[in-house]
């Protein structure tokens, strides 16, 4: 197998979308103000606010994990706790960014169900201890679509926030894959976030046809005070500012975001369908967005990755995860699945 060749291992595997290459070529004629004060920073702005029907604040950072971490840090003082899910990225896969950010925010983990945190088990964590020796908690973080592929309808995250206005706390979204997730349910932007009680996405574009590039909107904008300083002192605040932006403005202003968001997801209830009957074959989790979970055989999953095959096996004995991109090929989702078929057979 090439070592080209379109794999599932990860959506960051893919490259970049014809229309945020198209828009990083454009921005590159000519001159333009630096740190953010051109005119491709401003449109990307201005095209998230039009999206997300609401005047929020709008920045932009390299990746994920800054996103995250500075988004956290100004929700929270050194002395506070945010509280997530046991899987979440913040917890598992950031190297202790949002503490480091926040000179010592504790994460604090709560019980999922399907990868998903609920008002009972936010409340749970929340009111256990409140004594002055226990870090206070002051955030819950939701990731959507969550680590294991599920998502949060409207309703759900409208009664965590509900919880969080009770509990005192604000409400933070890692939406790493929060364009596959409005994608599955059909929903505007504003519903899955402001109009639902969040105050803070932290919006992924490398995972959907980007190079690099998050925008961090504050929906509510009290809570981005001086996050511009804060941007600029953990090295986030690009010079050459376009060039993050730029591309944002590419997949944002006919839709681009929405449709490659579609494809992956559907080409990951592809390969769920094309392997729902074979022998020893199960589905972990619900197919919701564009990672697929299966239960097979430890000798299967030697058996594909030996074929060529790259994909994730973080989630238990015989749990391998399947990711699809924007740019996932239908022929290379049934080429894996006719192999799955093939090595659970042997």
């Amino acid at each position: 197998m090439p070592d080209n060749a379109q794999q599932f291992a990860s959506d960051n595997y893919s490259g970049i979308c014809p229309e945020a290459w198209q828009a990083m070529a454009e921005a590159n004629q000519g001159h333009q103000r630096a740190y953010g004060d051109d005119d491709w920073t401003a449109r990307a702005a201005d095209h998230f606010r039009s999206l997300f029907e609401t005047d929020c604040d709008v920045f932009f950072a390299f990746n994920g994990t800054a996103a995250n971490s500075l988004a956290l840090a100004s929700l929270c003082q050194s002395y506070h706790s945010v509280i997530c899910s046991e899987t979440a990225h913040v917890e598992t896969d950031e190297c202790g960014a949002p503490e480091f950010f926040s000179n010592g925010s504790k994460l604090l983990t709560a019980r999922s169900e399907q990868g998903k945190l609920t008002p009972a088990s936010i409340r749970e964590i929340a009111v256990k201890r409140k004594d002055i020796h226990f870090p206070k908690p002051r955030v819950v973080t939701l990731t959507q679509a969550t680590e294991v592929g599920t998502v949060y309808r409207p309703e759900e995250i409208q009664a965590i926030s509900q919880t969080c206005d009770e509990l005192g706390l604000n409400l933070h979204m890692d939406g790493a894959r929060f364009s596959n997730a409005c994608a599955f349910l059909g929903c505007t932007p504003a519903e899955l976030t402001w109009k639902a009680g969040v105050d803070v996405l932290c919006f992924g574009g490398t995972k959907n046809g980007m190079a690099v590039g998050e925008a961090i909107l504050f929906f509510n904008r009290g809570l981005a005070e001086d996050f511009d300083y804060r941007c600029k002192q953990a090295g986030q605040l690009a010079s050459k500012m376009r060039y993050l932006s730029a591309p944002w403005v590419g997949i944002l202003q006919d839709d681009a975001w929405l449709r490659y968001a579609n494809h992956a997801n559907h080409c990951a209830q592809l390969l769920a369908k094309l392997v729902e009957d074979v022998p020893g074959v199960s589905l972990m989790f619900p197919v919701e967005a564009n990672g697929v979970f299966l239960q097979m055989s430890e000798p299967a999953i030697a058996a594909l990755t030996a074929r060529g095959w790259r994909f994730y096996t973080f989630i238990g004995a015989g749990g391998a995860r399947f990711m699809c991109s924007w740019d996932t090929e239908e022929a290379r989702v049934r080429q894996l699945a006719a192999d799955i078929r093939e090595v659970m057979a042997a």
